[in-house]
């Protein structure tokens, strides 16, 4: 049997990814739900969907299987006591522990088809949908019905960056606790996969880092950079600590041995490394070059495995170059920056997702044809460049590999 998942690099040819196509989830954010749930603004969806729809052919005319986070998630759900264990465990996500409203809120879950239960899971579940029990309705029901905020089960809107609560690694993943609790349910649907679905379940799947870690973790921040090397990002949304803790475990069961862990400015604009930094080509990573200071210096933590030890040893460099060229036996490393090197374009083309390439093979990304600098000093460099449009998509802060959890690549 081929391994269901199998990522040793960054950029080898692109098999297999999971997508998910943006629903009714985009259309049920308004301003007053906006920060909350880490949105900008609102995107149309309808243009989201025909933007999203390209971007996912254009991987399949590349020979790539793409599959749907839905569709896996209801095929994973074929059993009803599975179906109602997961309406049940994202209700309890959701924070509403055992309220009077709760037993009701997963039999109306449970009583829809598994697909519809998937879709409405994603898009939230209005406080006006749920017939309450008649028991606790006179009670209950006025005061829950005038309550300003309008949501039982809160919008997922940020579905559709499916890189970020889950990562795979090897023949594994992490399956992400992530920052904010906006996205926390989101590593929910690839549990259930993981371990339900006829594609997965019998593969023992290792995960390197499960959602039920005290520490954020996030796919964003997870580069492979090698068949034994990893880049990580120390950011906004993960943490030194769910690093080092995910390092014990990935050094102990597979073939990885060294952790480069890049601290990046905590920001919105910086929240992942792959918003900043991404690998390109076996020699090319694109940077924003934002991220170091005036002499190019940039923090970088060197965890590495000893044999006979429980823990890594840890190093600290300053020269992303060197660490790089060490990593990856190269003699030279070429770093492309974000809107070549302008400072306002490489802000402008940075903060609509310039950097956030998507390598489908060596030296082929996908990227936003809006970040015309940045795509044009790709090209200098010898990078084919497939362009996608992304003004709605891109309002949700995410690019081509926001978009996309590769599970299968080729080795290089």
């Amino acid at each position: 049997m081929v391994d269901p998942l199998h990522i040793t690099s960054e950029i080898g040819t692109l098999k297999t990814v999971l997508v998910h196509r943006p629903g009714a989830e985009l259309e049920n954010l308004t301003p007053d739900t906006l920060h909350e749930l880490l949105f900008d603004d609102i995107p149309y969806l309808k243009v989201a969907q025909e933007e999203h729809d390209a971007f996912a052919e254009l991987l399949r005319s590349r020979g790539i299987e793409v599959l749907y986070l839905d569709q896996m998630t209801a095929e994973a759900l074929d059993h009803d006591d599975v179906k109602r264990q997961f309406a049940a465990e994202m209700v309890a996500a959701s924070k509403q522990g055992e309220r009077r409203v709760t037993g009701a809120l997963i039999d109306y879950l449970a009583n829809m088809s598994t697909l519809d239960m998937v879709h409405k899971i994603m898009a939230g579940v209005r406080k006006d949908e749920v017939q309450l029990p008649p028991e606790h309705a006179q009670q209950l029901h006025s005061m829950v019905q005038k309550a300003h905020y309008p949501f039982y089960l809160d919008p997922m809107p940020n579905l559709y960056f499916t890189r970020d609560p889950n990562a795979t690694i090897g023949g594994g993943l992490t399956n992400n606790r992530m920052h904010w609790p906006a996205r926390r349910r989101e590593s929910l649907f690839m549990k259930y996969i993981i371990e339900h679905h006829p594609r997965f379940k019998s593969a023992n799947v290792p995960v390197w880092y499960g959602r039920d870690n005290d520490f954020s973790m996030e796919g964003g921040d997870e580069l492979v950079l090698s068949c034994d090397t990893m880049a990580i990002g120390i950011s906004e949304r993960t943490t030194p600590e769910a690093i080092e803790s995910m390092a014990v475990k990935l050094f102990a069961g597979s073939d990885f041995k060294k952790i480069i862990a890049i601290e990046i400015p905590k920001s919105h604009a910086f929240m992942h490394l792959d918003t900043v930094f991404t690998m390109i080509d076996y020699d090319k990573f694109s940077i924003h070059p934002a991220i170091r200071d005036n002499g190019g210096r940039l923090n970088m933590y060197i965890l590495e495995k000893v044999d006979g030890q429980d823990y890594p040893t840890i190093t600290k460099e300053t020269d992303l170059e060197h660490v790089l060229r060490v990593a990856l036996g190269k003699d030279h490393i070429t770093l492309i920056e974000c809107g070549q090197g302008d400072e306002i374009a490489s802000a402008r083309e940075q903060w609509n997702d310039g950097s956030n390439t998507l390598a489908i093979g060596p030296g082929v990304v996908v990227t936003y044809n809006r970040n015309y600098v940045t795509n044009q000093a790709l090209r200098d460099h010898g990078i084919e460049v497939l362009e996608v449009s992304g003004a709605e998509l891109g309002r949700g802060r995410g690019g081509p590999r926001c978009m996309s959890m590769p599970l299968v690549r080729e080795d290089i």
